[in-house]
């Protein structure tokens, strides 16, 4: 049984192709610049790298790019469509009327429509994807994850803001949280790391990326995350400025002139590690840069460590007990450097750190605490991919038709 996951974007395509219920990868790509002059395709169809350069009008077209490459049989391709047996589509925001995948229908679609408000430069281009995809495979099943669903566990006392109660009643004003599949997929993979079931695990998880958010996991729950309202909430980000006081946007409008809009575009798009180092976004060009002495650079990587271990503190005084502190994602995965500054002064909370298995620990599964640990220190690499695959397969399999795996 095959599996297509798609997550469209405002000018780009993500696609990997699982069979299941094995879990290998027979395919992924990334098609780019949709809609500009010449788009990018490159992608790996079993075992064939493969790149194509030619003008993408939009995602319709760049869809149907996507599946001539997945059945051009020259280039490792299968037969045709039919081998696709569903397709899983990321939807980053659900509100509160998804608490879980959900098999995609026109009701859905117009439900993924009126979070538009919440989530205005995601949700649009994800239901383009999702419309799309059933007009080029309109007897697939199309299931619909979204990234808001596993924070919809949060108890009130964690997702209510301390606005007047009609906000929240009438315009949904509340924390959502987002990476929702990474935080689900890795809490699941430390619980079977420290060899317990997952309602049997506390855990502080750490997604480290471009995008930068922290999680609260209780039993296999979340109880509280960084993120809010939008992804602009919590941990300092490549170019967001995540927690910030509320009042800067009135003071930037009354002394500089600035418009609401030009506020957002500069917390969101021209702040956090780009805009304290003035340098870049990326953290390994910032670590290279400190290395040679740039000062700003160095202000901007050690603010981003102040906070995550500041939220660190919090979410093990939420959850009173913690099993495990996990990182991953890009920054979380691959630098030992950051994880070490973020642990720093943390032993007493019983966090300790060996350095020589957090050197080791790149792109791998790893326990990184010191034998003596109180609270165990995981490395695990995300898939959120993989939780869209296996969700997609559950609920195709549910249907009584064709779509039953064999």
């Amino acid at each position: 049984m095959r599996i297509l996951v798609l997550n469209a974007g405002s000018s780009s395509i993500k696609f990997e192709l699982f069979r299941m219920p094995e879990e290998t990868v027979d395919a992924r790509g990334l098609l780019q610049r949709i809609g500009e002059p010449l788009g990018e395709l490159a992608c790996r169809i079993g075992g064939h790298e493969r790149k194509f350069e030619r003008p993408v009008k939009d995602h319709a077209e760049g869809l149907r790019l996507i599946l001539d490459a997945l059945t051009d049989t020259a280039h490792g391709g299968f037969a045709d469509l039919a081998e696709i047996t569903a397709v899983g589509h990321r939807v980053v925001h659900g509100g509160e009327a998804f608490h879980e995948p959900v098999l995609i229908d026109d009701e859905v679609e117009r439900a993924i429509e009126a979070h538009v408000p919440l989530a205005p430069l995601h949700n649009p281009p994800n239901l383009l994807g999702i419309r799309e995809a059933r007009k080029a495979l309109p007897d697939v099943p199309q299931v619909a994850v979204f990234d808001t669903a596993f924070h919809q566990t949060m108890p009130p006392v964690a997702f209510r803001y301390a606005v007047p109660g009609e906000l929240y009643e009438q315009a949904k004003l509340r924390r959502y949280g987002f990476h929702g599949t990474s935080h689900r997929y890795v809490s699941e993979r430390a619980a079977a790391i420290l060899g317990r079931k997952p309602e049997a695990a506390n855990l502080v998880t750490c997604h480290l990326g471009n995008g930068c958010s922290m999680a609260a996991v209780r039993g296999g729950r979340s109880v509280d995350t960084s993120m809010g309202l939008t992804p602009l909430e919590g941990l300092v980000m490549g170019t967001r400025s995540g927690d910030i006081d509320p009042a800067v946007a009135a003071y930037l409008e009354r002394v500089r002139g600035l418009t609401i809009r030009q506020i957002d575009a500069l917390l969101n798009k021209q702040s956090g590690l780009l805009g304290l180092s003035g340098l870049s976004n990326d953290m390994r060009t910032l670590l290279a840069a400190e290395a040679e002495g740039n000062e700003r650079a160095k202000l901007a990587i050690d603010v981003y460590c102040y906070r995550i271990r500041k939220y660190v503190g919090a979410y093990t005084a939420v959850l009173g007990q913690v099993h495990a502190l996990v990182f991953t994602a890009g920054v979380g995965e691959n630098s030992a450097p950051i994880r070490a500054r973020v642990l720093a002064g943390l032993e007493p909370l019983g966090y300790r750190l060996d350095e020589e298995r957090n050197r080791a620990a790149v792109r791998r599964e790893a326990d990184i605490a010191t034998a003596d640990s109180p609270i165990r220190i995981l490395v695990v690499p995300t898939n959120e991919e993989l939780v869209i695959a296996r969700d997609t397969f559950e609920l195709a399999l549910r249907r009584p038709s064709r779509f039953v795996a064999g």
